[in-house]
């Protein structure tokens, strides 16, 4: 497993943020035999960065999807508690919130500093796919770097917390060069090789400059792509991305800067995505904010020059308009409810009822279903008469022998 854990660490690009890096070595290194690889007074101070915060469930009909930890295609094996979460996982979560049919939002609750560049985009794009099925807002709760970042750049709407960063957008690499060490400890590696790259950054050799020129060639590569899907995602010019040099950006800055759209809470949050899905279709989503020439703007100014406006409301009011618009919508599918069953009991069709109210039919369309059913019904009767073809030649079958004829014309002649 160590072997396996180095290739995947050194020699390949991560998008992954500095300073979790160097606390990954820290912790794995000595396995790995790499003595001290960070200084010890910046191990003590990556040794205070808090681990990931557990997962805070949301509102009714909101999908909270943890993104939390170091990022890697595959675990492979390695438990969450050792600190990873799998693009697989994520993709498995987001999958089984658009099946749910009592799911109408999603919301990423990201609190990761990246990880490993395989996967990633493939998975960022997934969620873009998704968000046209589904809303899918996130949070940077309180960190959404590098790989997450590209995650959650692909949702409709970013909220940072007050402490929360984002960005980080770029690539790293790193080669260790172990041969010195090797040497001093009585080792000298020799490899066979067939093809010119195949002992390409191993780590008991010095790095060659044909081997660094093709690994930075794959880093630019990379970054390239993570250039243009942020800037797709939150629409914003190219230029504008790699002028963030890979920076991290905090709080209000992230608004400022156009990588996050708001600051708050995870559970102002929810709140506020609660009251955007129970009035989809009546309320466009909240502006997004970018940045132009020093100042910020909402999206749709950058795009048609246009001051839009934007109703603010007290997160009291909100929750009161939401809770009455649901009470109400509860007396109304109540009362269908009570009409159809009445409607299936009348048409001698019980057992029916339930099954018209899980479809959502309304009190018309039963009707026009019992309807349409009787008349088919009507139509697939015979008729039956009890008037036989010598009705004509026998008297006693004729109308003015029936007894109750007889009885009418002998009262309308007295009257």
């Amino acid at each position: 497993m160590l072997p396996h854990l180095a290739s995947r660490i050194f020699g390949t690009p991560l998008l992954v943020h500095r300073a979790k890096l160097d606390v990954i070595l820290s912790a794995i290194g000595p396995r790995l035999g790499i003595d001290n690889p960070i200084p010890a007074d910046t191990r003590e101070l990556l040794a205070a960065v808090p681990a990931p915060r557990s997962n805070i469930p949301g509102a009714i009909g909101i999908a909270v999807i943890p993104i939390h930890g170091t990022l890697v295609k595959r675990t492979l094996g390695l438990e969450a508690a050792s600190g990873l979460t799998s693009y697989q996982d994520i993709s498995v979560m987001l999958d089984a919130a658009l099946a749910d049919p009592s799911v109408t939002g999603i919301l990423l609750d990201v609190d990761s500093p990246g990880g490993e560049a395989s996967g990633s985009f493939e998975l960022a794009r997934r969620v873009r796919e998704a968000a046209a099925v589904k809303p899918i807002w996130a949070v940077a709760n309180d960190a959404a770097f590098s790989a997450a970042y590209a995650i959650a750049s692909s949702t409709e709407r970013i909220v940072v917390t007050e402490t929360g960063g984002v960005g980080s957008i770029g690539v790293i690499a790193l080669h260790i060069d172990q041969s010195v060490k090797d040497a001093n400890d009585g080792y000298r590696y020799t490899a066979i090789t067939a093809g010119r790259h195949k002992n390409d950054f191993s780590p008991h050799e010095p790095l060659t400059d044909t081997a660094k020129s093709e690994l930075q060639t794959e880093v630019d590569r990379l970054y390239d792509i993570f250039v243009s899907h942020v800037a797709a995602m939150r629409g914003l010019p190219e230029m504008a991305v790699r002028a963030t040099e890979a920076a991290l950006y905090f709080g209000p800055n992230a608004t400022a800067a156009g990588l996050a759209d708001a600051v708050g809470t995870l559970e102002a949050t929810l709140t506020e995505f609660s009251i955007y899905l129970s009035s989809r279709g009546r309320k466009a989503p909240p502006a997004r904010a970018v940045s132009r020439n020093g100042a910020t703007h909402s999206l749709e100014n950058v795009m048609s020059e246009k001051e839009v406006q934007v109703e603010m409301i007290s997160v009291d009011e909100a929750a009161a308009q939401l809770a009455e618009r649901v009470a109400e919508a509860r007396r109304e599918v109540t009362q269908s409810a009570q009409a159809i069953a009445e409607l299936c009991l009348i048409a001698g069709c019980p057992d029916k009822a339930a099954a018209f109210i899980a479809e959502g039919k309304s009190e018309a369309d039963v009707r026009r279903v019992l309807c349409e059913a009787k008349a088919i019904r009507s139509e697939a009767t015979p008729i039956h008469s009890t008037i036989t073809p010598e009705a004509g030649t026998d008297v006693s079958q004729r109308p003015e022998s029936s007894p109750v004829v007889a009885a009418v014309k002998k009262l309308t002649t007295k009257e």
